[in-house]
């Protein structure tokens, strides 16, 4: 046994996870790697993609194995392909059809990934487990644990990184956060992995790698198209503009691909599911201050009980804006109040609290406006 302990490390075949798990073996640990298969066609919906892509196919996989063998530690492949669709997919779809805009990788990681590691590393007697995450965790002089930026700012993680529990956090290990990507990318040249330090990097969802979340729906929902189609853009007067292709194919803030000319730029400002109207206006209609958030993890402090100050993102590469955290009389809930206003706040896209790099909490985006609660 090593005297470091026992770490199940996520491998997904690609730079990030790969210099995680060597690093930790060089460092001492006893490593376990471990591969999982999240997604396939079947799940997907997609019968014209022609090649797998992302974390989930099988070079992955192999390049991943490949390089567990050379080193001298085991690696598994996990199949939780059923637990991902019935949360993270079904999630991803319903969010959308209810008019709000998801992240389906905040959910993978708080409700999935992390407790599908936790339960096998638990299971092999495993004291940690680690991700490649440019992320860092730490802990507080009041022992709660909490995630921290990256030292670099271009990769941090953080954000998509709120949900996670205590529990999950006492034993993961990021050792990628007081790295520049630069680094990592040397480090696996020196490794003997030249190829990976080349490796392109995927951004899609990867359960939609054509990055088309709109031909997803159709192929998920049975006959969403003749159920949607034809409602209404209209002003915030309520005034008809005209036609649109349906409520779920559009999201806060989108300005292309509305199909409709009314002499000046458009963008969408609010979407209203039980009516199939599309609300359109002008970019300075997006701005608002105010906006309740619900389904809070604290991380760094046990919740507040006044209102403290804080950075809040309301999107991943979002650099954050001043604002008043107030809570409510409901439970993990607080009214955000921005010092200035802020543009496109969507409704089922996440937001997260900074105290500097520390990560206080986050949680759903439910309204861009406590008018509209």
């Amino acid at each position: 046994m090593s005297a470091k302990g026992k770490v199940m490390v996520a491998m997904s075949g690609g730079i990030d996870s790969t210099v995680t798990a060597l690093m930790l073996h060089h460092e001492g640990y006893e490593v376990v790697g471990i591969t999982m298969k999240t997604w396939d066609y079947a799940t997907s919906g997609n019968q014209n993609t022609k090649k797998e892509t992302g974390c989930c196919n099988l070079d992955s996989f192999n390049d991943a194995r490949a390089a567990a063998v050379h080193h001298g530690f085991p690696h598994f492949i996990l199949d939780i392909r059923e637990e991902f669709g019935d949360f993270v997919i079904e999630n991803f779809v319903d969010e959308y059809m209810a008019g709000r805009t998801p992240n389906p990788c905040v959910m993978c990681n708080t409700h999935i990934k992390w407790r599908a590691l936790l339960k096998r590393a638990d299971a092999m007697n495993c004291d940690f487990i680690a991700t490649g995450h440019y992320a860092n965790v730490e802990q507080h002089s009041n022992g709660r644990f909490f995630v921290s930026k990256g030292l670099d700012e271009t990769k941090d993680q953080s954000y998509v990184l709120w949900g996670l529990q205590q529990d999950l956090l006492s034993r993961t290990i990021m050792p990628l956060g007081k790295y520049h990507k630069k680094d990592i990318r040397q480090m696996a040249h020196d490794m003997g992995y030249p190829e990976l330090a080349k490796k392109s990097e995927s951004y899609e969802i990867c359960f939609v790698p054509d990055n088309d979340y709109r031909g997803f729906l159709k192929r998920k929902v049975e006959g969403l198209e003749e159920q949607v189609n034809g409602g209404w853009f209209v002003d915030k007067a309520g005034k008809k503009l005209g036609q649109h292709k349906g409520y779920p194919f559009y999201t806060i803030g989108q300005r292309k691909g509305l199909d409709i000319a009314l002499g000046k730029p458009a963008y969408v400002t609010a979407i209203h599911p039980e009516s199939n109207t599309v609300v359109l206006g002008d970019e300075e209609d997006l701005e608002q201050n105010l906006m309740l958030v619900q389904k809070i993890n604290w991380m760094k402090y046990d919740g507040i009980e006044t209102g403290m100050e804080a950075l809040t993102k309301i999107r991943y590469k979002d650099k954050g804006s001043i604002s008043h955290l107030l809570p409510t009389v409901h439970p993990n809930t607080v009214e955000v109040k921005f010092y200035d206003n802020v543009k496109s706040i969507a409704p089922g896209q996440s937001a997260v609290f900074y105290d500097g790099n520390d990560v206080i909490g986050g949680g759903i985006i439910q309204y861009g406006s406590l008018a509209t609660v």
